[in-house]
């Protein structure tokens, strides 16, 4: 799934997907250098649109932020391989999804959101789960994972994983970490 259609329902042309685009790719680095209470102005200013821009395309920063992580969503589930052993499979989505994971950290405390962006963000959980759900039944077929896993369980697992990666660890020290830390999370769902 992709970033949802404007108002109109219609896809947008592809200048108004471009402008759209270098407003995402803005805020997640705004947010990630600055903090979440950066500006609106100073996002639409590094994606090289004006205010206006940005507010046809975003209501709030909220939906700047479901934009991004749903972004991420589509782009993790385009490289999943549902036949991979699953702790290759979350290690591969911790390491390509390690920006999303340390940005969401350093803003989720500040979201504020109202019951239209809570429900959209729990929507993505609900996609995430949905992407898993093939590689967990596959890796159960395969004995990996116990039978009473939940495709929720191993959102909760990935995000685990992903929050023992900080942005300052060169990829050798990310290698270690995840390495360790699926070694005593698997523990735990393998069959005993």
């Amino acid at each position: 799934m992709t970033d949802p259609l404007p108002p109109t329902g219609r896809a947008p042309r592809r200048d108004a997907q471009l402008r759209r685009d270098a407003l995402i790719d803005a805020a997640a680095a705004c947010f990630a250098e600055q903090g979440y209470g950066v500006p609106l102005e100073t996002i639409a200013a590094a994606a090289g649109v004006g205010r206006a821009t940005l507010y046809r395309n975003f209501d709030d920063r909220e939906a700047l932020a479901l934009a991004i992580f749903s972004r991420e969503v589509d782009r993790l589930a385009a490289m999943l391989d549902p036949e991979a052993p699953i702790t290759q499979t979350v290690a591969t989505m911790v390491r390509a999804g390690r920006g999303a994971f340390s940005l969401f950290a350093r803003i989720s405390a500040e979201l504020h959101l109202d019951d239209a962006n809570r429900a959209a963000f729990q929507a993505l959980g609900v996609r995430m789960e949905a992407i898993l759900a093939p590689a967990l039944d596959a890796a159960q077929r395969r004995g990996e994972v116990r039978d009473d896993v939940t495709p929720r369980d191993l959102v909760l697992a990935l995000r685990m994983a992903g929050s023992l990666v900080l942005p300052v660890m060169c990829d050798e020290e990310v290698g270690v970490q995840i390495e360790t830390g699926l070694r005593l999370l698997f523990t735990g769902l393998r069959p005993r």
